[in-house]
């Protein structure tokens, strides 16, 4: 299902408030979801997915310290006009690109109350719409259009729509886990319950929550009522696990090229699968790896 998208959700929200501790001390200046993976910030990912799905409304949730993020989707006149002067075409529109990938706006979330409280500062941008959330740690590969499916799953559901992947069952207590109804043959399955970071070996299935999200304007009235939970945190699962026992919430599995850009070592990982990818890159990485593993017999 890859049809263009001209449905009722056009905005998208992107929470990019976190601290990025695990990137220490490389964060404390630079924003996390400003570090490149190649040679894109990570954020820029994100926004150009929304941007391809058919959402050009674009609000960052942003926290003390972040304005470069803001900074980096701005028009930056001085830099084009050296480029333009030098002839550098194709980093001059490297450099417009994140400019001209959609509308962005922003807004700050005053002190870290988790990814509950992070949407919440959405509320007054998106209004009585149904909106979509990306976080920055995922990014999905652009030939696999997941947002846009999740998008046509709301309007022929009329149900807010989470991304699900299996994953190992000595995993699974990392992440938000699904309680599942029905088979997963079809494009969506039924979500009865949500559990965020079930104890070891307690998971209610492998379907875990990653972060693609599309929502319906009510998760904000729920997120109001939500107390603060595990951390001391409001979680965005506690919300969805209210709408989930309404019958008003819905998984899609995604079976297709994911990168993790949550801890370094996921990092590092994305940055030389993305690499491997480009044909001014690849071939000479490859070459270069192969090296590498061969003078490292052990």
């Amino acid at each position: 299902m890859s049809r263009t998208y001209s449905g009722p959700v056009r905005k998208a929200v992107i929470p990019a408030a976190g601290l990025g501790t695990r990137f220490l001390p490389a964060t404390k200046a630079v924003p996390k979801e400003l570090l490149p993976v190649v040679d894109i910030p990570a954020i820029e990912y994100v926004v150009a997915e929304a941007a391809a799905a058919g959402l050009p409304d674009v609000l960052l949730i942003t926290g003390r310290g972040k304005v470069a993020i803001v900074d980096h989707f701005d028009a930056k006149p001085s830099l084009e006009e050296q480029l333009e002067a030098k002839g550098d075409h194709e980093r001059l529109a490297a450099v417009r690109r994140s400019t001209e990938l959609a509308q962005v706006h922003s807004v700050r979330q005053q002190e870290p109350r988790g990814l509950g409280h992070a949407v919440l500062q959405a509320a007054s941008h998106v209004g009585d719409e149904p909106f979509a959330v990306l976080l920055g740690d995922d990014l999905i590969d652009p030939r696999d259009p997941l947002l846009m499916e999740m998008l046509h799953a709301y309007d022929e559901t009329g149900r807010s729509v989470v991304a699900l992947m299996e994953v190992p069952a000595d995993q699974a207590h990392l992440y938000g886990c699904a309680v599942v109804d029905g088979d997963r043959t079809g494009p969506t399955v039924p979500i009865t319950g949500l559990i965020e970071k079930p104890p070891v070996g307690q998971a209610p299935s492998n379907l875990a929550v990653i972060g693609r999200y599309v929502l319906a304007p009510e998760i904000f009235a729920i997120l109001r009522a939500t107390p603060p939970g595990r951390g001391g945190e409001i979680q965005l699962t506690d919300a969805l696990a209210v709408l989930a026992a309404r019958g008003e919430l819905c998984g899609m599995i995604f079976r297709g090229r994911r990168y993790d850009t949550g801890d370094r070592l996921s990092w590092l990982k994305a940055t030389i699968q993305l690499s491997i990818e480009r044909p001014d890159l690849g071939p000479d990485l490859l070459s270069w790896l192969r090296e590498l593993i061969a003078s490292h017999p052990d």
